[in-house]
């Protein structure tokens, strides 16, 4: 069993930058995928960015355009989402979650455990 907890969200006008961190409990979260997904009202949920159990290959949506960079520390226990030169239509609730799948991406349905979510608003 895998419980997340994101933090780091908040306000943040256009160009600024916020990273994200997500703190996972249990002994085996190491060896799983952890991606980030986020909801914006009234959209559907969508892909941000993934990484591998060792801390590689990284994936991102190609939407990003090189803004948003995923690391993480496993001795933490904790990944991160480093985004920079934010936009308006960044705005949404940012959600990590992880996969026991080794082939988990961008596909939501291939996360078992999910984070509650965390609030980033990006003012004009």
């Amino acid at each position: 069993q895998v419980q997340l907890s994101e933090s780091g969200g908040g306000l943040v006008q256009a160009g600024g930058s916020l990273r994200l961190s997500c703190a996972a409990s249990g002994r085996t979260f190491n060896s799983y995928v952890v991606g980030w997904f986020r909801q914006a009202p009234g959209k559907e949920r969508e892909f941000v960015a993934a990484i591998g159990w060792g801390g590689g290959p990284t994936y991102y949506a190609n939407s990003l355009e090189g803004r948003f960079t995923i690391s993480r520390n496993n001795a933490e226990h904790t990944v991160y989402l480093q985004m920079n030169s934010l936009k308006p239509e960044d705005t949404a609730l940012y959600y990590c979650a992880a996969s026991k799948r080794g082939y988990a991406r961008a596909n939501g349905n291939d996360y078992d455990y999910w984070g509650q979510g965390t609030q980033v608003t990006v003012s004009s």
